[in-house]
């Protein structure tokens, strides 16, 4: 009888293999960014989905749940794993530190000119750059308030600042002052100095900021977007900065990347790019392996299904 198997396409180092194995001492694990076809077809786990890939898993009957090394989904087959009755679960929760610290980055760099200085520094240019705004006492809206946006919602208190959040459910919640639903998305931009994009984007957040939700924020206000480039119409976004309807942006997400050479984001001064790198951490393995993986891993062999970051199709996150 073949042994049940986990396929698992990255280059993972033994220690993590080992426990692995230890809670499925039974079944083969079969590691490396690059499978062969044979051992996608045979495993009934996956972690890691690559696209690359993606034409041999669908050749196989075997496969039931696959765990994605993301928090964002988007890229997968999902009409595929929905009709395929194939368990999704995510790496939400993972990108919590990371993100909020480059949140903070973002802004601290915008009110500290930070950005300004060290163009300044290239130029061995001594200027002070009108150098005066804070982020204390300031108000933050940030639009969908997941693992990210509480972490954000926490540290933006430690700034003392006013916290506005955005949610389905409009539920409360700890270090958020005010909870709104996205019907209510005006009565945020408009009270906000920062606007915190953390949202996946699903049929229902695709283009959610364009023209009117710019012409809504404060002149004064930022707006920063490390949840995916499409749920912003990027054309949009430029106008708004051009016009100087929005002081400036921190963008880790474009609607195409790489972002394209020729793009005017590239030059403007009031704009800080980085390279959808937002969420790299010197954790990420150990933090998708033994916070996520392993626990869903014995769930699914206890239960028959995991139970940690399970992707909802209705909801589309």
């Amino acid at each position: 009888m073949t042994k049940k198997s986990i396929a698992i396409n990255l280059d993972l180092d033994e220690k993590n293999v080992q426990a692995i194995q230890e809670v499925a001492p039974d079944w083969e694990i079969f590691t490396g960014k690059d499978l062969e076809e044979e051992k996608l077809n045979q495993a009934e786990i996956l972690l890691h989905w690559r696209e690359s890939q993606a034409k041999k898993y669908r050749k196989s009957d075997n496969l039931k749940w696959v765990q994605s090394w993301s928090a964002g989904v988007d890229y997968l087959d999902l009409d595929y794993l929905k009709k395929n009755d194939i368990h999704l679960t995510s790496a939400n929760g993972v990108h919590a530190y990371p993100i909020s610290e480059t949140i903070f980055a973002y802004m601290l760099g915008f009110t500290r000119l930070i950005h300004t200085y060290i163009r300044q520094q290239q130029e061995k240019k001594w200027h002070h750059a009108n150098l005066k705004a804070e982020i204390h006492e300031k108000t933050i809206g940030i639009i969908g308030v997941g693992e990210i946006g509480k972490e954000t919602a926490k540290i933006a208190q430690a700034f003392g600042m006013k916290v506005l959040g955005v949610r389905h459910s409009g539920r409360p919640l700890e270090n958020v002052d005010e909870m709104y639903t996205p019907a209510d998305l005006s009565l945020v931009l408009e009270q906000s100095d920062f606007v915190v994009v953390t949202l996946p984007l699903t049929k229902d957040t695709h283009h959610m900021f364009g023209k009117e939700q710019f012409a809504q924020m404060k002149n004064s206000a930022f707006f920063i977007n490390i949840g995916r480039g499409p749920i912003v119409d990027e054309s949009a976004l430029i106008s708004a900065l051009q016009q100087k309807e929005i002081a400036g942006a921190g963008l880790d997400v474009f609607e195409t990347e790489p972002l394209q050479s020729d793009s005017p984001l590239w030059e403007m001064e009031n704009v800080i790019i980085t390279p959808h790198s937002a969420g790299a951490t010197e954790y990420y393995t150990n933090r998708v392996i033994h916070d996520i993986f392993i626990p869903n891993l014995k769930s699914y062999l206890d239960k028959g299904e995991p139970t940690i970051n399970v992707f909802q199709h209705k909801l589309g996150y």
